[in-house]
């Protein structure tokens, strides 16, 4: 574990801070002995209560500092680096969800295109020494080879939130090439667990089975989906700080490789590498409160996938971590966490 130590005097700006993945690596980086400055507008996508909660486990930790700020407030990201110096930054700050990016495009514009491109100037003009950033599993959209390797092509996203993650990669390879900067994309792969998501369907399927609603199940149940713990997400990510993105020697750009590069820049899967039927997770939550959901089967919806599967080799193989957490433990654990935030 040592070689993935941050020393106290490198500064970890995360973006994001009060998110679900944010919140909880600030956490692991304060506990490691980091200082981190973490960073978030706390806006209304879903309950701000439960954002504030998540930063009040933050507050008063030594080494810590929090800056609320849209990604979007260009000088304000220009001054926040000038000030405060990070040697790593960790964007997690992104307008979120598949379904709503069908609703409201113009919030991932804004959030994950032009805040990102702060981000990147940011680095670029102040020494960062790796940018690891979140990508997602939805930029693998219409392929269907399973599991998803981070050697596959990637060009055929079915929405626009995979889109803006699909662009961000790009954009990150394109910093990368231009200016050494050295970037991490992480496709994260339905991330699940204590302090979680209400968009998510973990949470609204425990709320709504202990408040004795019917859940709604997409695609008559057939979904298979590679959900990963946050514990096994936030180890990840902590392991990618320190291993800094270098260029891969072997490069062909006659067979481009679309997970390395000539430039300091690397893709990672961080998935829990076994896929679990909808069905069975719905029983596993079923079994962990004692209660039978009422099932409301309902078409697919537009801009979903029906599979995900991480292909994790290249994370192992990087950092020597791959997630392993049973869905069991997992969702029993959120369950605990949920009747005791909520009563």
């Amino acid at each position: 574990m040592s070689d993935f130590i941050i020393p106290a005097n490198e500064k970890v700006l995360v973006t994001g801070a009060a998110g679900f993945i944010g919140s909880h690596l600030c956490l692991k980086l304060l506990e490691q002995g980091a200082t981190v400055v973490g960073l978030d507008n706390v806006n209304d996508y879903y309950d701000v209560n439960l954002k504030e909660a998540r930063l009040a486990r933050l507050e008063g930790k030594p080494g810590y500092k929090f800056v609320r700020m849209d990604l979007e407030n260009r000088e304000g990201i220009a001054d926040l680096f000038a000030t405060e110096k990070p040697t790593y930054v960790v964007n997690l700050a992104a307008q979120a969800g598949v379904r709503y990016s069908i609703e409201n495009p113009h919030a991932y514009i804004d959030a994950n295109l032009v805040g990102f491109t702060n981000i990147l100037e940011g680095c670029r003009h102040n020494n960062v020494k790796h940018l690891v950033y979140a990508s997602s599993s939805s930029v693998y959209g219409m392929n269907t080879e399973m599991p998803f390797s981070v050697h596959h092509n990637v060009d055929h996203p079915i929405s626009l939130y995979a889109a803006s993650k699909k662009a961000n990669e790009l954009m990150a390879h394109t910093y990368s090439h231009l200016y050494r900067l050295p970037t991490t994309g992480l496709r994260f792969f339905t991330v699940y667990g204590p302090w979680g998501r209400p968009d998510m369907a973990l949470f609204l399927f425990t709320k709504a089975i202990l408040e004795g609603r019917p859940i709604n199940v997409f695609n008559e149940g057939k979904m298979r989906r590679d959900f990963t713990y946050i514990d096994d997400i936030v180890e990840g990510v902590y392991r990618c700080i320190s291993t800094v993105a270098k260029p891969n020697p072997d490069w062909n750009s006659a067979k481009p490789d679309p997970a390395t590069s000539s430039a300091p820049y690397r893709v990672f899967n961080i998935g829990n590498n076994s896929p679990v039927e909808l069905m069975y997770m719905i029983q596993t939550i079923e079994k962990a409160l004692g209660k039978t959901a009422e099932k409301n089967m309902l078409p697919m919806q537009d801009g979903d996938v029906p599979a995900t599967y991480a292909d994790v080799d290249a994370l192992t193989d990087a950092v020597g971590f791959k997630p392993a957490t049973p869905i069991e433990t997992g969702i029993g654990n959120f369950v605990e966490w949920y009747r005791s935030f909520y009563g």
